[in-house]
């Protein structure tokens, strides 16, 4: 089985169960024996993402993974909400940011610059447009297949404790119940002690 046909399989399995819930699926990826799913509440919602739900997002994947195995050998499952900084890889990502301030890094230095940041004003298919402050005021269109890395940049009030959520289940080896919900460490609480969640069968 290829790998985007596992990731086909993994989707398909994962999709319904996190529209179920109503929430929207993020991301999705599966890389080193990792497969990390980021789920988030539709655009424009009041709230977050709940640790319970991520915890419930867990156990419900990992059962249908256990149960179907499309995944070849051992993995370890991580379920996570986006968080307030969030990683851009898709031009769905871009176009679901648009009028937040964002940070690119390009594949390349182009027009004398290799990163970038500015308030995402526009974003299609293929391009993102970036209004940028620095050295000049000026929008600028860069073709997504140019952009190395990229993420939303949110400004941390004084004494904010908010972070992206996550929960992981090991999978290795596989039928295992143990899960582990606990906020990831954000910029302002790494030294916040965790919260975690066992459930076991």
């Amino acid at each position: 089985m290829t790998a985007r046909s596992v990731n086909d399989a993994i989707i398909e399995l994962v999709a319904p169960i996190v529209a179920d819930l109503e929430l929207d699926l993020y991301d999705l990826e599966f890389n080193g024996g990792i497969l990390k799913i980021t789920v988030d509440t539709p655009p424009n919602s009041d709230s977050g993402v709940t640790l319970d739900q991520l915890a419930l997002i867990t156990r419900l994947v990992g059962r249908d993974l256990d149960h179907h195995d499309p995944i070849p050998g051992h993995y370890t499952l991580e379920v996570s909400s986006p968080g307030l900084e969030r990683t851009l890889r898709t031009a769905t990502h871009f176009q679901r940011e648009i009028g937040k301030t964002v940070a690119i890094r390009l594949r390349a230095v182009v027009e004398g610059q290799r990163r970038l940041q500015g308030v995402l004003i526009a974003a299609d298919e293929s391009t993102a447009t970036i209004r940028l402050v620095d050295p000049v005021p000026s929008d600028r269109v860069i073709a997504l297949s140019t952009v190395d890395r990229a993420r939303t940049v949110f400004q941390w009030e004084k004494g904010s404790k908010l972070g992206p959520k996550s929960a992981a289940k090991k999978a290795a080896p596989k039928n295992s119940n143990n899960v582990s919900a606990k906020p990831a460490p954000g910029p302002s609480d790494e030294l916040d002690s965790p919260i975690e969640e066992e459930a076991t069968a």
